[in-house]
């Protein structure tokens, strides 16, 4: 069943869908949600107990806070990255749907770390230690080849793309390593994305790049959410240090026997 214009106004009870605040779909057999493109005022969706599989309609909802998901279709938690353009997203349930799998916790932490915003999934509070944990443990979902995030990059030449990206990301890392009192990192550390590259060459990359979202993130994040990244990362340290210490044991020197 598809949701349309006049459903929504008839619940909603408003005149126009910019109107929209809160709607409540609980149980309407819904299977398109291709309206939500349109309703981008919408605080408090209720959508469970539907057969939704598609969350893309719902990734232009940019004032959606409270999202009820609960007993639907979704498939995948590659989904959810359909929610990532939502700031404003805290409380979100999705129990119950196909995409849950058999590992709650793993579960759980992927979409902590998809959604790292959130204080409440599936009615539990999330902890500091959760998403510290889920910044490590959950699993990174990539964006679907539909998404709100990869339409609005398909402009353009792919060559003149990957530069201007290139140059960007090196001018806005240097920039933020600056103001932590880091080195800035040379270009040759930011290596074309067209040209061919060894397997050493790409983790190098691959390392580069995750530095670049780590510390572009930091400026978006509040006193809350630094906190849980500072914990997240002397969580990874002292595993480093621990592993480190297994593999290069501290060789003490002998005792000098005493002669009696």
């Amino acid at each position: 069943m598809k949701l349309t214009r006049k459903l929504v106004l008839g619940k909603a009870k408003a005149a126009d869908l910019v109107c929209v605040k809160k709607l409540n779909c609980w149980g309407c057999h819904l299977t398109d949600i291709s309206i939500f493109s349109q309703m981008t005022n919408v605080e408090v969706l209720t959508l469970s107990v539907n057969s939704i599989s598609s969350l893309a309609p719902l990734a232009g909802c940019v004032s959606l806070c409270e999202l009820y998901l609960r007993r639907n279709s979704i498939p995948s938690l590659t989904e959810l990255s359909h929610l990532r353009p939502l700031t404003r997203l805290r409380v979100l349930s999705v129990a119950e749907n196909p995409c849950c799998g058999a590992d709650p916790g793993r579960y759980r932490l992927t979409v902590l770390r998809c959604l790292p915003r959130l204080h409440k999934l599936d009615n539990q509070v999330v902890t500091e230690e959760e998403l510290a944990l889920a910044l490590t443990e959950g699993e990174e979902l990539t964006t679907p080849p539909g998404s709100l995030q990869n339409q609005l990059s398909t402009s353009g030449a792919e060559e003149e793309k990957e530069n201007d990206a290139l140059n960007y990301n090196m001018e806005e890392t240097n920039k933020i390593r600056q103001k932590l009192g880091m080195k800035p990192l040379s270009r040759d550390k930011f290596p074309s994305l067209s040209s061919p590259s060894t397997r050493d060459s790409r983790a190098t990359l691959t390392k580069t790049h995750t530095l670049e979202a780590v510390l572009l993130l930091l400026r978006d994040l509040d006193e809350e959410e630094l906190r849980v990244v500072n914990t997240a990362a002397q969580n990874r340290l002292q595993t480093l240090t621990d592993s480190h210490t297994l593999i290069h044991p501290v060789q003490t020197p002998k005792a000098t026997e005493t002669q009696h």
